[in-house]
């Protein structure tokens, strides 16, 4: 059953159109990756599906509801949770302040306890640095903390903006095997991600994206063996 569709969505910013019609449709309990280079919309999908940039036309539905014109507020209330690129922090404020602020939705809001105790066990190394400021924080452990903050807001469909920007392989590989977990838990997981060969490693269904198009879509494990993929975004 989809949790998430997306229809014939195009969106820019100006006068630049950089969507130009992908849909996608996100199965519950299911991790889902949307892989493609730099600049051809991925980052602008995940935006406007969260409300960040306005639909110019399709549709977004979400538990069967239309939300594409939904402000984003709205949509974090729903369910809806993006983590995005860069982290966005709070940099002078505490790890667990930084964890508490994803919880600010009224579906959170009442088991923070409960969910600062599930992201510590998730993260070790948050709670072993919770009075430490998010800014002192290394790359990695950044990263740890703006997955944490999205799992604070109790997500329905959480949605990762490349999760393994500039981190060491190592770390990549322990955030990784994290989202796996998060799906094993049942969480609906959007991923959006430059590396694709992990990214398609741990995913259900896949989507390539191309100058704003879905160029291609199918279950993880035949798209990670696919010759053009293997090619053009595998180096074999």
């Amino acid at each position: 059953m989809s949790i998430l569709e997306i229809r014939d969505l195009a969106a820019g910013y100006g006068e630049v159109q950089i969507l130009w019609g992908p849909s996608l449709s996100l199965e519950e309990k299911k991790l889902t990756c949307l892989v493609g280079g730099n600049g051809v919309g991925k980052t602008t999908l995940l935006r406007t599906v969260m409300g960040l940039v306005r639909p110019w036309k399709g549709s977004i539905r979400f538990d069967g509801k239309d939300i594409s014109g939904t402000p984003a507020y709205t949509k974090a209330d729903l369910g809806l949770v993006l983590v995005p690129e860069g982290r966005q922090l709070f940099t002078e404020m505490t790890v667990e302040e930084n964890l508490e602020m994803g919880a600010t939705n009224r579906r959170a809001r009442p088991n923070i306890k409960k969910n600062l105790e599930r992201v510590y066990t998730m993260f070790p190394r948050l709670k072993e640095r919770r009075w430490q400021k998010a800014g002192t924080l290394s790359g990695g452990e950044q990263q740890m903390l703006a997955v944490g903050r999205g799992i604070m807001a109790e997500p329905i469909v959480l949605m990762i903006d490349e999760l393994s920007l500039g981190l060491a392989p190592v770390l990549t590989l322990q955030l990784f095997q994290s989202l796996r977990q998060l799906r094993q838990e049942g969480l609906t997981i959007l991923l959006v991600e430059q590396n694709v060969q992990m990214a398609l490693a741990i995913s259900d269904y896949g989507y390539v994206l191309a100058e704003g198009r879905v160029e291609m879509e199918g279950p993880a494990r035949e798209l990670a063996h696919n010759p053009h993929i293997r090619a053009a975004y595998l180096g074999l």
